[in-house]
């Protein structure tokens, strides 16, 4: 049974991240700009944030990952 509950938090995190991606996806999509001023937009917002060095931190995580799956 412990293996239920573990798996529980994971499956919570990964729906959380599935509606804030639907979140965002639905938001673009309605937004009164056009696609240049929306990317825009979003460019400052990253910068402003530091969100954009997180994502960045991510993706090379990731792909450091992969990289080891295959070496291995």
């Amino acid at each position: 049974m412990s293996d239920d509950r573990e798996n529980s938090g994971g499956n919570l995190l990964l729906a959380f991240l599935a509606g804030a991606a639907a979140g965002a996806v639905v938001a673009l999509l309605t937004s009164p700009k056009n696609g240049k001023d929306m990317r825009e937009s979003l460019a400052s917002w990253l910068r402003q944030s530091g969100a954009g060095d997180a994502v960045e931190r991510a993706v090379r995580v990731a792909r450091d990952a992969v990289d080891g799956r295959r070496d291995g």
